[in-house]
């Protein structure tokens, strides 16, 4: 057996450094979580090279005195624990007394501090941890700590780094996360003589306005929560904001910002509906509760932690986001158009006496048009008479197809007699639904009374355009609506009532129908049976690869059972591991909810538009569809007049 022998300091503290220091990165967090531990109001960084030649850490904190200096380097040495039961109850972000030894150990470190009380700053230089002598220096009051060739005595660690842009990625996030922290404290950045961040102190909103911009800032939404001794707090973005990974799923704890499995499957199940697959939400959320509800000696970067109740802390999450989405409009909001060409802008600017000057140009090319000489003024359309109104009125085409209503005496013989024809030719397509027929009738005896005026012409709430989409006014402005997408929601969630209160309608078969599936499909089929039954899908095994369908849901029987068990075998399928129930039944209810629902090029009839509408207002997440498209967008009236060049 070889000889046990106990490591020196040197090779221990290499070794805890290959845990605690990654890469440039790390070193920013350390020192940075030290700096904001000594209660500094500024601190700055600066790098070179991603971090690998320098990096330096300027802050005002409360300093380190002569004494203790060379302390502070010694492993595992620290003010801010005394016993292990403080691990226990941890409340700064460091508290190990292990990462500026660890940091020393692998590069040339100089550690200059000065505390408020001293006259002089001391200044103690480490290279791959063998320790100079003190020396007094000139600085100001705080904490200045510079890492020069980092890992220059472990060279295998060198070949591990990146490319200088991927390192100062890492490192800039690093310090993105510590500042969305702590905005209270002002941030500064410089990489190779060039300011990259400058974030003066501010509330939170400005500090993410700061770091990933205005528009982000703009779309949060605020999230505030307090149950006994945990609050939550902070900011997540509307879905039109998600992202194709979680990167900007922003934790913190207590100040620290953390990963944890359970909080991020939280907020997942909060957005659920409201995102397409594979897109993930964006939030900005704090948590804060006593130091001893929660365990932070998990890993060595603290990233995660281990909560002593962490179902009431899932919970509250969920609860609090779930319930301030219903009370809030997310329905999506069209973007600003472009402005306009140089020459668009320079027509908008035009100043009235240049309008004046162009008619006065057009006077004199009209010449005279009446007995006295002069050329009519022109007369607004709201100061026209009603007979006038009429005639405008009378080419504005019917939302249906028809045309326009309009008096009997102010059209040809001709025009209206094609009008008449056109009104026809719009009962015979009715195809037989009585609303559609009685709607042309009506518009028909409406054409044909002398007298009828604009206050009888009433327009349905929302036009159909290409069989598609609904055009409806708001107060805002203008909402085009996904007619399918709309219809989605409404059916998914009528039916996810249903399924809950186990009263979903199916329809028997006269005699079981028998489907041959795979041998994984028929498994799946059989296995998943009492899934399927909430559905009001009944089967059962008939042997081999055959399964034999009772009964299928009843909204679906336009469909063959077999092509509906195939379609739900294939949603059970689909994770490519055994499912869970829960996510397995609304995967299914978004199946048969699209099935169901309107699609693209079904016409409506104006009624059925109106029922559609009236229903949106029932459902909780209507502007969403159960997979996360948008169900509706609206144009603002300021945009609208952006894209007419009216402001």
């Amino acid at each position: 057996m070889p000889t046990i022998r106990q490591l020196p300091p040197s090779v221990v503290n290499k070794i805890a450094a290959g845990e605690v220091i990654e890469r440039p990165a790390s070193v920013v967090k350390e020192l940075v979580e030290n700096s904001l531990d000594a209660g500094s109001r500024r601190v700055d960084v600066t790098v070179e090279q991603g971090g690998t030649e320098l990096i330096r850490v300027v802050d005002d904190g409360c300093g380190v005195a002569p004494e203790q200096l060379e302390l502070a380097l010694a492993s595992h040495a620290t003010s801010k624990i005394i016993d292990a039961d403080d691990l226990f109850r941890v409340a700064t972000l460091g508290f190990r007394g292990e990462a500026l030894a660890s940091i020393a150990a692998v590069s040339r470190l100089t550690f200059r501090s000065r505390p408020v009380d001293a006259p002089l700053a001391t200044e103690l230089e480490v290279v791959g941890g063998a320790a100079e002598p003190l020396r007094p220096t000139g600085g100001p009051c705080g904490t200045t700590v510079e890492v020069r060739n980092l890992f220059f005595n472990t060279p295998v660690r060198q070949k591990f780094l990146r490319t200088t842009q991927t390192e100062m990625g890492h490192l800039t996030e690093a310090l993105t996360r510590l500042a969305l922290a702590h905005p209270h404290v002002h941030f500064t950045l410089n990489h190779g003589g060039r300011l990259i961040h400058d974030l003066p102190p501010g509330d939170a909103r400005q500090r993410i306005a700061a770091l990933l911009g205005q528009d982000l800032a703009d779309s949060l939404i605020s999230i505030e929560s307090a149950e006994d001794d945990i609050s939550l707090q902070g900011f997540v973005a509307n879905p039109t904001h998600s992202r194709p990974n979680n990167r900007l799923q922003y934790l913190f704890l207590n100040g620290r910002f953390i990963r944890d499995r359970s909080l991020q499957h939280a907020l997942g199940e909060a957005y659920r509906g409201l995102l397409l697959t594979g897109r993930f939400p964006v939030c900005f959320l704090h948590l804060q509760m006593p130091a001893a509800a929660v365990d932070v000696n998990v890993h060595p970067t603290k990233l995660e932690v281990r909560f002593q109740d962490g179902g009431r802390v899932y919970s509250q999450l969920l609860g609090t986001l779930r319930t301030k989405f219903l009370s809030t409009d997310l329905i999506a909001r069209a973007s600003n158009p472009p402005s306009g060409s140089a020459a668009d802008d320079e027509i908008m600017a035009s100043t009235p006496s240049a309008s004046q000057g162009l008619w006065d140009w057009a006077k004199r090319q009209l010449g005279p048009a009446t007995g006295d000489g002069q050329v009519p003024e022109f007369v607004p359309f709201a100061d026209r008479d009603q007979r006038s109104a009429l005639q405008l009125h009378r080419v504005a085409p019917l939302p249906f197809g028809g045309r326009s209503p309009a008096p009997h005496a102010s059209l040809s013989p001709l025009a209206a007699d094609e009008a008449n024809r056109n009104l026809a030719d719009d009962a015979a397509a009715s195809d037989g639904n009585p609303f559609r027929a009685e709607y042309a009738r009506s518009a028909t005896e409406r054409f044909d009374e002398p007298h009828a005026g604009i206050e009888s012409l009433r327009a349905p709430r929302a036009l159909q355009i290409h069989n598609r989409y609904l055009v409806a006014e708001t107060e805002e402005g203008l909402e085009v609506i996904d007619q399918h997408a709309l219809h989605e929601r409404i059916l998914y969630e009528a039916l996810r009532e249903r399924v809950l209160a186990g009263a979903v309608e199916s329809q028997r078969l006269l005699v079981p129908e028998p489907v041959d599936l795979a041998a994984s499909e028929a498994a799946a089929a059989v296995e998943n049976r009492e899934v399927l039954a909430k559905l009001g899908m009944e089967v059962e095994g008939f042997g081999g690869e055959t399964v034999l369908v009772s009964s299928y849901p009843a909204m679906l029987a336009n469909l063959a059972p077999a092509e509906v068990l195939r379609t739900l075998v294939e949603q059970i399928l689909a994770g490519g591991k055994t499912p869970d129930s829960r996510d397995v039944l609304d995967e299914l209810l978004h199946m048969i909810s699209c099935k169901a629902a309107v699609k693209y090029g079904d016409r409506l009839t104006p009624q059925e538009i109106e029922t559609l509408l009236e229903q949106r207002g029932l459902a909780q997440d209507h502007h969403h569809c159960p997979h996360g498209r948008p169900t509706a967008l609206i144009f603002t009236r300021e945009q609208l007049d952006r894209q007419f060049k009216r402001i």
